[in-house]
């Protein structure tokens, strides 16, 4: 009968070399009182059911690896690691928006050079700044654009080119950093920690191909080329853009996955409800697999859609058909305009199509206008089945509250969309436009979320604390029977 209560007590005195238990032994309840005849066993036992009371708390807290119980269970990754990667693609965030008004104030071919490390710091001193002055002077947007530019003129260029470097720089230490702190702690699994370091070098990839888009806009070629603007390739601005929205959306989704794991885990609902085999059940429903499909298809037309906006600013489309919805008193621009043959390079014309598809403002702009629209009826419709009954009974609550918060950012973002062309792309409104297509892929990924299981490790944890805490009553039973 001693035995019985030392297993309830089994998460504190396990530590104290009392017993060495299973996980089958920590789930065995105590039924019966023990008749103590000893004052040291009452003492005991207080003991017990006092250490038995904050076990529980602190199986999770300390996401207990140094148990025997506790090795049998998987890692899980604590609510720090979510939160620290929720911070990285807030990082990203900025980025996005400060790499886009980069490119509304035509600064990003300011810095003529690829320095991560030295490049950190800013010119010092006036020579270095007239220095640098130099190099920019022999640049073809200096000497095809900017040919009356001042020094203060080049600085502020510079600064809004050298802030979107620093924060890339800052966003590699502040990921890299925790990454190797997180997997020599053991604070991840293996597989976590081969997803994120994987992130990682993407992160690196990104400033690589960050330079690469800069060198196309420094090529001397330009100066030859009749008619050519000296601007960054649009092919290689989207492939910057799509890279970012890539590392937002693996770090923004495994964030969140990672708090609502660790939540769950400590006893807490999930996307809203609180029987887990039912909501499994649910996921197995027919109507809720369709609308999970159509959820995943529509989060890629909103990454579609807003890379097709790369192309926009790359090609400065936004400042052709400045009205909506009509174009030039049409729904669409003439036929020999959308395929003009000017764009063709090769003989036989066999480029027509597709060189007017991504080099051609006014057909640019043209489809950005038809994937926004499909994007926004899509939206609408899928939002409006979320709200129909036989949808609404099955639909977990969290996913019908995060499909609400899609719908009403796809409306804000055609109002920022309309308002950009209607007033010639200024610089608030179109960066606004930019942030504004980075949270309708957050609201999407959102919904996305709300329709997966808990993780392996969070529900093996969940179990866990549950047998702790049936445990932690059956101990404080006996006492009071006592």
């Amino acid at each position: 009968m001693w035995g019985a209560i030392r297993r309830a007590a089994c998460p504190r005195l396990s530590q104290l070399g009392v017993r060495q238990l299973s996980l089958r032994t920590i789930a065995r309840p105590v039924l019966t009182a023990p008749s103590l005849r000893s004052s040291s066993r009452l003492q005991s036992l207080l003991v017990a059911s006092r250490s038995t009371r904050s076990s529980s708390s602190t199986f999770v807290k300390r996401n207990a690896t140094s148990t025997p119980e506790a090795r049998v269970l998987p890692i899980l990754a604590p609510r720090s690691v979510g939160m620290w990667l929720m911070m990285s693609s807030t990082l990203v965030f900025a980025i996005v928006v400060v790499g886009g008004v980069t490119r509304l104030t035509e600064s990003g071919l300011s810095i003529t050079e690829w320095r991560p490390i030295t490049g950190v710091l800013p010119p010092l001193s006036e020579a270095e700044w007239e220095a640098e002055f130099d190099k920019y002077k022999q640049t073809p947007e200096f000497k095809k654009l900017k040919s009356g530019a001042t020094l203060s003129d080049f600085k502020f260029i510079f600064f809004m080119e050298w802030s979107h470097r620093l924060l890339g720089r800052l966003l590699g230490v502040a990921f890299v950093g925790p990454l190797v702190y997180f997997g020599i702690r053991r604070k991840i699994s293996r597989a976590q920690f081969a997803q994120l370091f994987g992130l990682g070098t993407l992160i690196g990839a990104q400033g690589a191909l960050g330079w690469y888009m800069v060198q196309s806009g420094l090529d001397e070629a330009l100066m030859e080329e009749p008619g050519a603007v000296p601007r960054v390739s649009q092919y290689r601005l989207a492939a910057h853009l799509g890279m970012a929205l890539a590392l937002y959306a693996g770090m923004f989704s495994t964030g969140l996955g990672i708090i609502k794991d660790w939540k769950f885990s400590r006893g807490g609902k999930w996307s809203g409800s609180e029987a887990v085999k039912k909501f499994t059940r649910v996921l197995e429903k027919p109507r809720v697999k369709m609308f999970k499909r159509q959820a995943w298809a529509l989060t890629g037309l909103v990454l579609l859609t807003a890379l097709s906006g790369a192309f926009v600013a790359g090609l400065d489309a936004g400042l052709v058909y400045n009205e909506f919805p009509l174009m030039g008193g049409r729904l669409m621009p003439p036929a020999d305009e959308l395929l003009s043959p000017s764009y063709a390079k090769s003989a036989d014309k066999s480029d027509l199509w597709w060189r007017n598809i991504f080099e051609n403002p006014t057909t640019v702009q043209f489809d950005h206008r038809v994937l926004a629209t499909t994007t926004y009826i899509s939206t609408l419709l899928l939002w409006a089945s979320s709200c129909r009954p036989a949808l609404r009974a099955v639909l977990p609550p969290l996913t019908r509250t995060a499909m609400t918060a899609a719908f009403a950012m796809a409306n804000v973002q055609v109002l920022l969309g309309i308002s950009t062309l209607l007033y010639l792309v200024p610089v608030p409104l179109a960066a606004a436009h930019q942030a504004g297509s980075v949270m309708l892929l957050s609201a999407m990924l959102h919904v996305l979320v709300t329709l997966r299981k808990p993780g392996h490790a969070a529900r093996l944890w969940r179990q866990m604390l549950a047998r702790a805490k049936q445990g932690s009553t059956a101990a404080t039973g006996t006492k009071q029977g006592i």
